[in-house]
């Protein structure tokens, strides 16, 4: 009776008040599914059993920061981990700390600099990988620059190392590993973004770090295409700020998570969407951002940066002096 009523009344409306309530209540109907998802995503659903992919694991960058918090908790779900970095006796600390408390995993150590010899590196990985069964990948590691500048002022020493480091290395590290995948039809490529190139609209005074991890972010999505139906479920994890050395944050915070933080949440996302920002208050300060003007945005981030860079330039100053 009370739907008899209602489509009677909306008869007796002009048309434009008709489509006006139906695209209002199409436009409520969409906003409260996608909070609705947001809700599942972030608090409800499981995580996947990371051990249907294989048993190995291997995370490049594992020394510090999010590759550190990553290869901790993979440790902890009982993966087995190639740990892949420059320095040796990092390497070697991190192994001994994760074996410490994790008496039954393996770990094999691989020296890669990634800013180096990269082919060299490469092959190491791929012998190292040779006769285990790799399930996951996490393409963790990455540079940015010291502190903020424009980008005549970038010197060629850190364009190479941003392009070989973030570019390069993801794609041959991915290319390395991607063969025994596809031979076991399963596996799982996480490769870390980042809200630079993502979430706000620009990142003046960072331009060469966005523009690395936008290929990040479109690389990823195109393998999620072409691999999914081989069981291969690729993603791009983009974050906002997590307190690591290269974000050169020391204490987390609510919006600011510590690499363990980020870590635990970014494990629950592995082999779900292709692009996903796994630390809810991220994804909350991400819907925010995109109720924002492109233009407040970009003017915002354009003095935040400026202000790093007017503190790195005394910074330099004064070890000059």
């Amino acid at each position: 009776m009370v739907h008899c009523c209602i489509i009677e009344r909306l008869k007796s409306q002009p048309n434009w008040l008709i489509c006006a309530f139906i695209v209002g209540f199409l436009t409520l109907s969409k906003t409260l599914f996608k909070l609705v998802k947001w809700v599942y995503i972030s608090f409800i659903r499981p995580g996947k059993n990371l051990k249907k992919y294989g048993s190995w694991a291997v995370v490049t960058g594992p020394t510090d920061g999010i590759g550190k918090g990553f290869a901790v908790e993979l440790a902890k779900k009982g993966l087995n981990l190639v740990l892949v970095g420059r320095n040796p006796e990092k390497l070697n600390d991190i192994s001994s700390i994760i074996t410490s408390k994790n008496k039954n995993i393996q770990i094999k150590t691989v020296v890669v600099d990634f800013s180096g010899d990269l082919g060299a590196g490469i092959e190491r990985i791929k012998s190292a990988i040779s006769e285990i069964d790799v399930g996951i990948l996490i393409n963790n590691v990455g540079v940015s620059y010291p502190y903020a500048r424009y980008f005549h002022e970038v010197d060629e020493e850190l364009i190479n190392n941003l392009i070989k480091v973030n570019v390069e290395g993801t794609t041959k590290v991915t290319q390395a590993v991607l063969p025994s995948m596809i031979k076991r039809r399963k596996g799982a490529i996480v490769n870390i973004g980042s809200g630079a190139a993502i979430v706000i609209p620009s990142d003046p005074l960072y331009s060469l770090y966005a523009a690395t991890k936008a290929y990040v972010d479109q690389f990823s999505r195109c393998l999620y295409v072409e691999y999914k139906n081989m069981g291969i479920d690729v993603q791009c994890q983009v974050p906002l700020y997590v307190a690591t050395k290269m974000a050169s944050i020391k204490r987390s915070s609510f919006f600011v998570p510590s690499t363990e933080g980020y870590a635990k949440a970014g494990i629950r996302h592995i082999g779900y969407e292709p692009r996903c920002t796994p630390y809810w208050p991220h994804s909350l300060l991400w819907g925010i951002a995109s109720c924002v003007p492109e233009s407040i945005i970009d003017a915002w981030r354009l003095r935040f940066c400026l202000a790093i860079r007017k503190r790195g330039q005394l910074k330099d100053s004064r070890k000059k002096d």
